[in-house]
């Protein structure tokens, strides 16, 4: 009999994890996860994709089980199509922080993804998208941005760097909510408390597994909070360098299968 897998839970950010830059799987690392599911391991995706903009991937994926959306704002499961989990960011608590963060570098443009398994991408005048392979739908002012309960605010400067901005949104917004940088030219704005090891947490605990059995894999900061919760951490070479400096390791970059690289060495062939 082969020996049970020292892992039972493999958890994977998307971009710049999983996907490569055209937003697609390799075939190598497609056959890595197939080898996780026979060996009986539980693969989920966590992302600071909201759900709606990860059904077509979880679908084509053949994913049926749990994701982690929404830097963790969302439990959502695949197979039933529904939210197990979600948490709203208070519209009111949003617009302050905006302002906030305003007061103390200028113009910021603004995102917002709406709650629910439907709900749209809204972005206001002036912000540009930072996947324009991703939908969204245009507004004419600010106030259109909170017309229906969001899951969380994305922000761009015209000048400041994405580490800059983040930086001094955590100051400006101090409890009123989480920031988190989960990509290029994303900034983020979240319910306070809530992040990637939240939402995997309520995911695991839904299915029985253990953080020590868990091994995770990112690329930006936002994966910080899942790597201290998992058993073992794996940054790619492409990760931000405060990614890299909590990492347990770091593989090869997305575009080069890294997930794939460490997969077929933590679970063998019998």
């Amino acid at each position: 009999m082969a020996a049970s897998p020292a892992y039972s839970l493999v958890a994977t950010d998307l971009d710049g994890t999983l996907l490569r830059g055209d937003d697609t799987v390799s075939e190598w690392s497609r056959a890595a996860l197939a080898r996780v599911a026979r060996a009986g391991a539980r693969h989920l995706v966590v992302t600071g994709r909201p759900a709606p903009r990860v059904r077509p991937l979880l679908k084509e994926l053949g994913c049926t089980g749990l994701a982690v959306c929404g830097q963790g704002a969302q439990v959502y499961d695949a197979g039933a199509g529904r939210l197990l989990w979600s948490v709203r960011l208070d519209r009111e608590l949003a617009e302050t922080a905006l302002g906030k963060i305003e007061a103390e570098v200028g113009q910021v443009y603004a995102a917002v993804d709406q709650d629910g398994v439907d709900g749209l991408t809204l972005i206001e005048p002036g912000y540009r998208m930072p996947h324009p392979t991703l939908p969204a739908v245009r507004v004419g002012r600010r106030d259109d941005l909170w017309r229906a309960p969001i899951s969380k605010v994305l922000l761009r400067h015209h000048t400041l760097s994405d580490d800059e901005l983040a930086t001094i949104a955590r100051g400006a917004v101090d409890s009123l909510a989480t920031v988190t940088m989960s990509g290029p030219g994303t900034v983020e704005l979240q319910p306070c408390g809530v992040t990637k090891a939240a939402g995997l947490a309520l995911a695991a605990a839904h299915l029985g597994l253990a953080a020590e059995r868990a091994v995770a894999f990112g690329d930006m900061p936002n994966d910080i909070p899942m790597f201290e919760w998992a058993g073992h951490g794996v940054a790619m070479a492409n990760a931000h360098p405060e990614l890299k400096a909590v990492a347990d390791e770091v593989t090869a970059s997305n575009e080069d299968d890294g997930i794939a690289v460490v997969l077929e060495r933590l679970f063998p062939s019998p």
